[in-house]
């Protein structure tokens, strides 16, 4: 019998558990961009993901989320539209406000960015993280529940709490080596298929043993 693999384009991947949704499928914003299989959950409503999840968007830098992530309730990206001056007295953003003081406008949009915030393929953020503006996160990497991201994160590696820092990684450097050599992501969909036990349980000798040819 053929394994028929799982659709990344449905909305609702678990129709009995509507918390839970693809992002890929939801997105609608060319600032966002979700690889398959990428997942938000969410008891109150995971489809408002673009605006209650990713917070004063409003560019030109774009989030980048990539395959096989896992996101957990309440996670929150920041993005660069954040940003106050705090080169002056004040840091109030009294452009905002209107009137005159619109005129003044230049001094909002003229603010220096940190750049794209880029999360790579296999994460999983747990309950309520926050990752601020500009932060990239590795492959294979696990942020803990209420962390705040405020630096990168290495390829697999753990990191918690506020600022979030780097508590280890989950394997060595030449297995780590090894792993994004392999980048199972990247499979063919019916390969992967074939192998997901050796993707979830297995060791990097297994992984490598099952790549394609």
């Amino acid at each position: 019998m053929t394994a028929i693999p799982a659709d990344p384009n449905v909305l609702h991947p678990m129709p009995e558990q509507p918390r839970v949704v693809l992002l890929r499928p939801l997105i609608t914003s060319p600032l966002i961009e979700v690889g398959e299989f990428s997942y938000y959950d969410d008891p109150d409503d995971p489809t408002a993901f673009e605006t209650r999840n990713v917070l004063y968007h409003y560019g030109p830098e774009r989030l980048v989320i990539g395959k096989f992530c896992a996101l957990g309730e309440g996670v929150r990206f920041i993005m660069n539209g954040a940003n106050h001056r705090m080169d002056g007295p004040s840091t109030f953003p009294f452009p905002i406000m209107g009137g005159s003081w619109a005129d003044h406008f230049d001094l909002i949009t003229g603010l220096p960015g940190r750049g794209d915030t880029v999360v790579g393929h296999d994460v999983w953020f747990g309950y309520r993280t926050m990752v601020m503006p500009g932060v990239r996160i590795g492959h294979g990497a696990v942020i803990a529940s209420g962390s705040v991201v405020v630096d990168d994160v290495p390829d697999y590696g753990i990191v918690g709490g506020n600022p979030a820092k780097l508590i280890r990684r989950r394997y060595d450097d030449a297995d780590i080596a090894r792993l994004l050599d392999l980048a199972w992501w990247d499979w063919p969909i019916e390969h992967l298929t074939a192998h997901i036990r050796t993707i979830m349980s297995g060791s990097v000798d297994e992984l490598e043993a099952a790549a394609p040819r």
